[in-house]
C-alpha cells in the first residue's frame, strides 16, 4: 500500500483530552499535524459532531473506538464512520473473522455508493498496557507476541487493511502479514518523553527503522508547552 509522501502525515497525534474545546484548541496549535486520533473518551463525550469539525478543518481523522461487537453492530458502526468522513477506523481482531468481513464489505459498499473515500480499517491485537502476565490471567496461551500474530494474520485473511499493534513485534508482524499491509504503532515515546502506563514501547526512530507505517503519539505533543515544536522535534528524531 502506498504511504503518504511527507513523514508528517504518517506521525498520528492521539487527541486524548476531555473536551471538544481542548481538542480544537490543539488542532490549532498543531498546523503540521494531518491526522488526529479521537479515542473512546473525546468521542463518548462530544460524538459524532467533532469528528465533523474536524474533517471542516482539512485534518483527517482516525477513529480509535476498538469495535467489538456482532458482525451486523460493527458493520453498521462502520457504516457510520465512513459517513462522517473518518480516515481510519480501528476494530478488536479478537472480534473474529465474520465481524471482520462484514466491517470491511461495509467499507466498501458504502464508499462506492456514496462515492466517499473508503475508511482503512486497523485490526487492534494486544492492548501495549497488557503483557504476558496480563494474558495469562485472562487464560490466552503463549506469551504477547504469539497473541498478536495469531490476530494479524486473522485480521488481514478476514480483509482489514493493516492492524495496529506494538513496535516490538513490527518485524514478526510483517513477516506474518506480508508487505502491503498497514501496520499502525501506538506506544510510541520519543527518547526524551516518560513511558507512563504503556509497557511495550519504543522510540519513533526505533519504530520507523522496525518498519511501522503509522506512529501514534499523544502525551510527548498534546502536553508539550509547545505541541507543535515537540511535533517537529520528533519528525527531527525520525530523520
Amino acid at each position: 500500500m502506498t504511504l503518504p509522501p511527507s513523514p508528517s502525515e504518517r506521525l498520528i497525534v492521539a487527541l486524548d483530552v476531555k473536551n471538544r474545546q481542548d481538542a480544537l484548541g490543539l488542532i490549532e496549535r498543531l498546523p503540521g499535524a494531518s491526522i488526529f486520533k479521537v479515542g473512546l473518551e473525546l468521542f463518548t463525550a462530544e460524538g459524532p459532531g467533532l469528528l465533523r469539525e474536524i474533517g471542516a478543518s482539512g485534518k483527517k481523522v482516525f477513529l480509535d473506538l476498538k469495535l467489538h461487537d456482532i458482525p451486523n453492530t460493527v458493520a453498521q458502526a462502520v457504516r457510520a464512520g465512513a459517513g462522517l468522513g473518518v480516515r481510519m477506523m480501528t476494530l478488536h481482531a479478537s472480534g473474529g473473522r465474520e465481524m471482520m468481513a462484514r466491517a470491511a464489505e461495509a467499507a466498501a459498499q458504502v464508499s462506492a455508493k456514496e462515492r466517499i473515500p473508503r475508511p482503512l480499517l486497523l485490526g487492534v491485537t494486544v492492548l501495549t498496557s497488557l503483557g504476558d502476565d496480563d494474558l495469562g490471567e485472562l487464560g490466552l496461551s503463549g506469551n504477547a507476541q504469539a497473541h498478536v500474530l495469531r490476530l494479524a494474520r486473522l485480521a488481514c485473511q478476514a480483509g482489514l487493511d493493516g492492524i495496529v499493534s506494538s513496535a516490538r513485534e513490527i518485524k514478526a508482524v510483517r513477516r506474518e502479514t506480508g508487505k502491503d499491509a498497514l501496520i499502525v504503532t501506538p506506544g510510541i515515546r520519543p527518547a526524551w518523553a516518560a513511558s507512563d502506563d504503556q509497557k511495550r514501547i519504543m522510540t519513533p526512530a526505533e519504530a520507523i527503522r522496525a518498519g511501522a507505517d503509522f506512529l501514534v503519539i499523544g502525551r510527548p505533543v498534546i502536553r508539550a508547552a509547545d505541541p507543535q515544536e515537540a511535533f517537529d522535534k520528533i519528525l527531527e528524531e525520525i530523520a
